[in-house]
């Protein structure tokens, strides 16, 4: 396949990473340049269709292309109707890129057939969820993270106490603090509040002490 893949230098390492991509010809840019990079492409990759949701605008210009979008921030429902562009959501938070198993949505049953012929030539595993704000995964994440600060605010526990005690209690392999270093806090801050804002669920209220350290980051 000739793959265009859009992403910064660090997420598109992590991509890299998974694996897949070598018996592909792929082209790396860090942003859609425009209409023309399409041409001639058999799939896109684009990591940070979150930040560029006016990617689509591009996109609904070659509907037989297959996009892969990093699509947790807002959803693929909405991304239809604002732009009349219909993608598959990909969780490409950093932190999950080079997941063995990939998180993806989609709005149409037509699209599981593509999708599976794309992760078969890339040797991609993936797991359909529902197309949804924070889609599975990242929610929950988040939300750990989020009530590991709430505790951390109280004074209840240091923040090395909590990633030990999480490790402990639940066998996760990495605490909430370490965490939310690997996906980034702004990142963490952007689901939640997506979250928060899609659903009005006070589970996603934001703690001060993450929104202070996602502001100042």
């Amino acid at each position: 396949m000739n793959i265009l893949v859009i992403g910064n230098e660090q997420n598109f390492i992590a991509l890299q990473r998974k694996g897949g991509l070598a018996a592909h010809t792929v082209e790396w840019t860090d942003s859609l340049k425009g209409a023309e990079a399409l041409q001639n492409r058999d799939l896109v990759i684009d990591l940070e269709f979150d930040a560029h949701p006016d990617n689509a605008t591009v996109y609904a210009q070659y509907p037989a292309i297959p996009v892969l979008a990093g699509v947790v921030k807002t959803s693929l429902q909405s991304v239809k109707k604002k732009y009349n562009c219909t993608l598959i959501g990909c969780n490409w938070l950093p932190g999950f890129i080079d997941m063995p198993v990939t998180e993806v949505s989609w709005l149409e049953e037509a699209q599981k057939t593509i999708l599976t012929a794309i992760m078969q030539q890339l040797c991609w595993e993936y797991e359909l969820v529902q197309d949804a704000v924070g889609m599975v995964t990242p929610r929950v994440i988040c939300m750990i993270i989020n009530e590991a600060y709430m505790t951390a605010e109280s004074n209840t526990a240091s923040r090395e106490d909590i990633d030990v005690a999480m490790k402990l209690g639940t066998n996760y392999p990495m605490g909430p603090f370490e965490w939310s270093k690997k996906i980034g806090i702004k990142q963490v801050y952007e689901v939640l509040t997506a979250v928060h804002t899609a659903t009005g669920n006070e589970r996603y209220a934001i703690s001060e002490l993450l929104e202070k350290e996602a502001r100042n980051s």
